[in-house]
């Protein structure tokens, strides 16, 4: 049963995964994104169809999932300090301040969208909160959201009024082009200097994943993911709920950024995910949740489950290899690779890393990150035990 339940939780976190990477990728392989201007290399119907998916089914959830499993193992955090007979507040500082430290080398060295310095800093917000009653919290949570929320409704109402300034945006995507053409260096350069931007966006854009940080730490001190049979027949419920109301605000989100790119759009696209985002993310866990419990889903779950156990590992590969891909790390492919195309890479990263996954699970029980960060959480910085046997 606990190993099941474990598997459960893993197997989400892969496929947070995809999500994540089907997200990310544009950061790298396209200037314009998230720009509020239109890549005209790319305006083919057919390329405008794929952007639009991707804004309809991927940007603005996974991340919500990723979070929300964040703050469900925070609550096996816990349990774990219990059995160790350990300070959790002490475990958890530190575990913060490492998932920090990696998020400034990530950030600086690959991905100037890093998440893991954020995580680090308002993991230490959710400890701080961790006594509170789980009604209360959830309370919290949503206020978190919906102040948010208006927040960036009112800065998109008030970026119609106010007209771009298009040489300054033509000069930043510039930037961002000569910089993954040129060099090695020009592209840490690039990297390093957007990373102060990353963290200025906490206030604003880490509402969210602290309200699902704490969602998610309540879901787990009621142990729901260990408890799935009790609430089987809810699944569907909250599937046909949460799927229309979900894709119904992320259409007018991602219509909008992809036809229509602008400032303002992408400002109350924002407010638009943080309301209605949550209910795509749920009817996505109860989706997946129904399929484990199938024939087929089984095999699906035993797939994912190794790609979550090495989450923090395969998160910071895949900025490795996009970065090799499409910038001067390696083939400076930014720009020059269409929406489908861009697609395809996205499944060959993922099921290559499926791949890998499973051998190296086989092999130990830890991935490079992962043990990196259970030995700055435990001081104790022991070798990976080495593994035998699938099942040892």
């Amino acid at each position: 049963m606990i190993q099941s339940r474990l598997q459960n939780v893993d197997a989400l976190r892969g496929f947070a995964l995809l999500g994540i990477l089907a997200v990310n990728v544009w950061a790298f392989a396209d200037p314009y994104y998230r720009s509020g201007t239109e890549n005209t290399h790319y305006a083919s119907l057919l390329d405008q169809l794929v952007r639009f998916a991707v804004g309809l089914l991927f940007e603005g959830k996974f991340y919500l999932l990723f979070s929300l499993l964040f703050g469900y193992s925070f609550s096996l955090q816990l349990d774990a300090a219990q059995r160790a007979d350990t300070s959790f507040k002490a475990r958890m500082l530190r575990r913060g301040l490492g998932l920090f430290g990696l998020g400034v080398l990530h950030g600086c060295l690959l991905f100037d969208g890093d998440i893991l310095n954020s995580y680090g800093l308002l993991s230490i917000v959710l400890l701080a909160w961790h006594h509170l009653p789980p009604r209360r919290a959830i309370k919290r949570a949503i206020w978190l959201v919906v102040v948010s929320a208006l927040l960036f409704a009112a800065l998109g109402a008030i970026a119609f009024f106010i007209d771009d300034d298009r040489a300054a945006k033509a000069a930043e995507l510039g930037a961002k082009l000569t910089a993954f053409h040129g060099s090695a260096a020009a592209a840490q350069a690039y990297f390093m200097g957007q990373f102060p931007l990353n963290l200025a966006n906490l206030p604003f854009m880490g509402a969210s994943s602290l309200a699902m940080f704490v969602l998610g730490y309540s879901a787990g001190r009621e142990r729901l993911l260990a408890r799935v049979e009790e609430f089987r027949r809810l699944l569907p419920r909250v599937l046909w709920i949460g799927l229309p109301l979900g894709l119904a605000g992320a259409f007018g989100e991602a219509f909008a950024n992809t036809f229509y790119p602008s400032m303002a759009s992408g400002l109350l696209g924002v407010a638009d995910n943080m309301v209605t985002g949550p209910f795509l993310t749920a009817s996505y866990v109860a989706l997946m949740l129904m399929l484990f419990d199938t024939a087929a889903g089984a095999r699906v779950l035993a797939v994912l489950a190794p790609m979550g156990r090495l989450a923090l590992s395969n998160y910071l590969m895949q900025s490795a290899i996009l970065a090799v891909l499409f910038t001067g790390y390696g083939f400076r492919l930014c720009d020059r690779v269409p929406p489908l195309g861009v697609v395809g890479i996205v499944c060959a990263i993922f099921f290559g890393q499926m791949a890998l996954s499973a051998w190296w699970i086989r092999r130990h029980t830890y991935g490079p990150a992962e043990w990196l960060l259970r030995a700055i959480t435990n001081w104790s910085f022991r070798p990976s035990r080495q593994r035998a046997t699938i099942g040892s």
